[in-house]
């Protein structure tokens, strides 16, 4: 990812010597300075919401929701453990109101619940990474922050259209792990009969 990043900045930094070299300097500040604002004003967004998940955990409306959540999380991971259970209600929870950064910290906790020590991602590891990638977005609150910041007049707006794309997504993306699971699971099979 380093390396990314690196090329990245060393490409920005050639196209603007190339296109407006006596205006490097000025870019830069100015790009600083806007992603400086732009983290204060998403800092408040996070910090409401962050605040919200720690209540939801420390008032035990974590275990409600695991619990609200246990046939969906039943039928997708195929898991009986209870803690996992709730750390992953919460981060589809998190996901739901569009705080993927809040959600981190349960996904990877639930993750390390879900590793088998093998070495390779489990089918409901890869289910977890499939609904982080794709999870239905109730409220994108990020990206209403992002508009409000951005000057938008009416920054939620775009509530209706981010759920029915994201519910799409979300489908496909769970059609297609239970497919490819399917489809993993005829392949070894069929090499075991092979081998007999």
């Amino acid at each position: 990812m380093n390396v990314i990043w690196f090329v990245m900045m060393v490409g920005s930094f050639c196209f603007l010597v190339w296109t407006d070299p006596s205006n490097i300097l000025n870019s830069m500040i100015d790009a600083s300075s806007e992603a400086f604002t732009l983290c204060i004003e998403l800092c408040a967004v996070y910090a409401v919401w962050m605040g919200i998940l720690e209540l939801v955990e420390a008032s035990g409306l974590g275990e409600k929701l695991a619990k609200l959540l246990h046939p969906i999380i039943k039928k997708l991971f195929k898991i009986d453990d209870v803690e996992t259970e709730k750390m992953i209600a919460l981060n589809m929870s998190a996901n739901m109101l569009g705080l993927g950064n809040a959600a981190t910290p349960m996904g990877i906790s639930a993750m390390k619940r879900l590793d088998d020590g093998s070495g390779t991602a489990t089918p409901a590891i890869i289910m977890l990474i499939v609904l982080n990638a794709t999870s239905i977005q109730l409220l994108p609150s990020t990206v209403i922050g992002l508009r409000a910041s951005a000057g938008s007049s009416s920054p939620s707006d775009i509530i209706l259209p981010t759920i029915i794309a994201t519910a799409c997504t979300c489908i496909l993306g769970i059609c297609l792990v239970k497919l490819c699971n399917h489809l993993r699971e005829r392949l070894k099979n069929n090499k075991k009969r092979k081998n007999k």
